[in-house]
């Protein structure tokens, strides 16, 4: 009673890695395997741990899930754990109010499997290390952002349990709806490589308009744009058009740059952002 048995994992269209930031409770991360493989999911990234998969701690909570921690991929920062990712997916309990609202525009976690029921690629679902939560340049790595509906008097889960509810949400949706939909198209995510032109092209876009909140509305723009997941050929064509808008504003406002830098695709940046507690 209990024990794994030998039948392959549920399907789905999207590939769901399971990261988590900075983890330093060995209990906690077998916990999290445990959970992972009750609901279908076996694919498990670690940035930055400060516990060991060997640890024996974790795979006594592990349980029979413990080739988790055998196949998982250890990364040094967060940018090379979603690098291969569609979607990238930030977690919080902390809900803010007045002006982090709209970087704080939450999706639950039954709205986020409805989400990506059809997607077809990898998608990353982050959660930050216990107590600390993740950082605000994590948080603006991420294209959506998740919360659990816990009640406002004691709103922070457990890890494992926040990576239970969402996980459960997720084998729930494909439950009811079928791993595989007849005729559904399946190339609807956007590729890795695209999504970084994307988002660079909006963040150039935005320094070029003539006001001092221009962080924030290219935040707005970023956010509500890639929870409409756009598909590659809408995401070109987006691009194109704010290349161009960026251009024109660029000779509008008499910068050179305009000339010398016109181009037709974005190079994204690897301007570090600056790392604050959320």
């Amino acid at each position: 009673m209990g024990d794994r048995m030998d039948i392959p994992l549920p399907d789905s269209l999207y590939e769901l890695d399971i990261v988590l930031v900075g983890i330093n409770h060995p209990g906690n991360l077998g916990a999290v395997c445990r959970t992972m493989l009750n609901h279908g999911f076996n694919r498990l990234c670690l940035v930055n741990p400060q516990c060991s998969v060997d640890d024996e701690e974790a795979r006594n909570r592990a349980k029979h899930s413990g080739q988790i921690l055998d196949n998982a991929r250890i990364f040094s920062t967060l940018k090379d754990a979603v690098s291969e990712s569609s979607l990238v997916v930030g977690t919080s309990g902390k809900r803010e109010v007045g002006s982090k609202v709209l970087k704080r525009h939450f999706v639950l976690p039954w709205e986020f499997a409805e989400k990506i029921r059809n997607l077809n690629g990898r998608v990353s679902l982050i959660f930050g290390e216990e107590g600390k939560g993740l950082s605000t340049s994590d948080l603006e790595m991420c294209d959506l952002l998740l919360t659990l509906p816990t009640w406002e008097g004691y709103p922070i889960a457990n890890l494992s349990q926040a990576v239970g509810h969402c996980v459960y949400e997720l084998h729930r949706d494909r439950v009811i709806n079928g791993a595989t939909v007849i005729g559904v198209d399946k190339e609807r995510a956007i590729s890795p490589q695209l999504r970084q032109i994307l988002k660079q092209s909006i963040e150039e876009f935005c320094e070029s308009l003539d006001g001092d909140k221009n962080e924030l509305i290219a935040d707005v723009y970023d956010r509500v744009i890639m929870r409409g997941l756009p598909i590659d050929s809408e995401a070109e064509r987006m691009i194109g058009a704010l290349v161009q808008a960026t251009t024109a504003l660029q000779n509008v406002a008499g910068d050179e740059s305009w000339m010398r830098d016109r181009r037709k695709r974005v190079t994204p940046s690897n301007k570090p952002k600056t790392s604050e507690s959320l």
